[in-house]
């Protein structure tokens, strides 16, 4: 079992009172702390709009860790390590002076040494300024380190997005940003470097000489509920497809790093977003589809279109659905279609890589009149957690057969969920699984193209496939032009 180091600082949540906070990050320090990650030198600030004071905050703490598991009095242990300080960032005269008074009180108080991080877990437009103001009062003149974690989205194209980091270099350094993704703290995505780099018969054929096509599924069946005017703003291209599925196109196609190190992983994943092949504005169509969902039938129930739920315009051209075929110039993947799809109100819930590899050059069972089916590799990341290989081989006199392994069958209590180790790996000052500046840049100037082409000629269509379906039939056909077709979201069994 690896051994870690128990973590000290100050965590400042910005956000405290919010949704995200309540639902995963008090949930994940709470597990951090049962684990005995966190040692006596740590304590944290919740941070938010309204006026609530320290034993206000504690009571919201308690309630959110509720179903975690440990006693009573364990986790009245744990919300004593928490202080509340009122605080509305959206006002410019707001003063940070007491906020830092507070933190310094507390770093004496628990011999903090000066650390601290800095979580935004609140909308996006406050970043550059709640960054600005921590330097201009002080709150990041300190002997310890400073860092800062900010959720997604980081920008709303290319632009903007430089725009915001530039604001963000003025008081923090670039390995000081902690871009955080979700997606990058779950299991199998983390096993994708081990799957490919530490088994000797995967990686040599892990290049286009072998592997077909790969591909990439991102399915919700649940619609925007809530998040209309957010998704209006945004949609599955810039929600989905320019942060979650690049990283995880990132760690397919690069090539090993020469050591498992931050810095060497993080350029493997630049160099292989440098070779995506450029799609040209009039090209759009020739690689990418975009769906809206309709009304349909869900579970035996009704449910309504995107145009009828709240804060969706009646005539919204906002995709809930993007499909896409990616290519590289480069010598390992030349060729090899990387497939992308996510959406919403889709019939599975399931985020997958199908790897499949070529077929062997001939079949030596044609006289038996049985079918060879290629042979997949799958790696699934959501709801359940595993790995699966279907190989040809006799099983009853059917083929194909399955060698499966799922960590819900194993200790599934003991793995660490997505924000609690992410959260440790900030505190701990390791940045592999958070993206690096050019990793975004690279993934923003890709997905430009594709928006400024939708924005320009809007959908004749939407909306263009029911609730309940597994999205329009334009993405099949994207497939088909080139001899493939999607496999189905694979439900293991348990």
């Amino acid at each position: 079992m690896p051994t870690f180091t128990k973590q000290s600082g100050l965590l400042m949540i910005f956000g405290a009172t919010g949704d995200l906070a309540q639902r995963k990050l008090f949930p994940s320090l709470y597990r951090l702390y049962k684990k005995g990650r966190l040692s006596e030198n740590f304590a944290c600030i919740g941070i938010g709009r309204r006026e609530w004071d320290t034993e206000r905050l504690k009571q919201h703490i308690f309630e959110s860790i509720a179903n975690e598991q440990g006693n009573t009095e364990e986790k009245q242990e744990f919300i004593k390590l928490f202080y509340y300080h009122s605080l509305d960032v959206s006002q410019k005269e707001s003063s940070y002076h007491e906020l830092r008074e507070l933190a310094d009180t507390l770093d004496s108080q628990y011999d903090l040494k000066g650390n601290r991080l800095f979580y935004l877990a609140m909308a996006p437009e406050y970043f550059g300024s709640i960054a600005t103001r921590l330097k201009e009062d002080g709150l990041t003149e300190t002997p310890g380190y400073k860092r800062l974690v900010i959720e997604k989205p980081f920008g709303h194209d290319f632009e903007s997005a430089r725009q915001l980091n530039d604001q963000l270099r003025k008081s923090f350094s670039e390995d000081e940003i902690y871009r955080i993704d979700h997606y990058l703290g779950k299991e199998m995505v983390q096993n994708i470097e081990v799957i490919r780099f530490a088994n000797a018969f995967f990686e040599p054929l892990w290049n286009n000489h072998y592997i077909a096509n790969i591909q990439i599924t991102s399915t919700e069946t649940l619609g925007v509920e809530d998040r209309g005017r957010y998704y209006e703003n945004s949609g599955a291209l810039r929600d989905m497809v320019q942060n979650h599925i690049m990283q995880i196109v990132s760690l397919l196609a690069m090539e090993p790093p020469i050591k498992l190190s931050t810095d060497e992983i993080r350029s493997e994943k630049v160099k292989v977003l440098r070779a995506l092949k450029p799609i040209k504005d009039d090209e759009v169509d020739n690689y990418f589809v975009r769906g809206q969902y309709g009304a349909g039938e869900m579970n035996g129930e009704l449910v309504p279109s995107y145009r009828e739920e709240n804060m969706v315009a009646d005539d919204s051209n906002t995709e809930t659905f993007v499909a896409g075929k990616l290519l590289f110039d480069n010598f390992r993947w030349a060729g090899v279609p990387f497939y992308i799809r996510t959406g919403k109100r889709l019939g599975e819930k399931s985020t997958q890589i199908v790897v499949q590899f070529k077929d062997v050059p001939m079949n030596l069972f044609y006289r038996t009149e049985e079918k060879l089916n290629p042979n997949l590799l799958v790696i699934n990341i959501q709801p359940e957690e595993g790995i699966t290989l279907h190989l040809n081989a006799k099983k009853g006199g059917k083929t194909p057969v399955q060698l499966s392994f799922l960590t819900s069958k194993y200790d599934r209590f003991n793995t660490p969920e997505a924000y609690e180790r992410l959260l440790f790996d900030a505190m701990r000052g390791d940045a592999t699984n958070f993206s690096h500046w050019d990793e975004v840049a690279l993934s923003w100037k890709y997905t430009d193209v594709i928006s400024r082409a939708w924005e320009r000629e809007p959908a004749a269509n939407f909306p263009n496939y029911p609730s309940g379906s597994m999205g329009p039939v334009t993405a099949d056909e994207l497939l088909a032009k080139d001899g493939f077709h999607w496999w189905p979201v694979i439900q293991e069994e348990k």
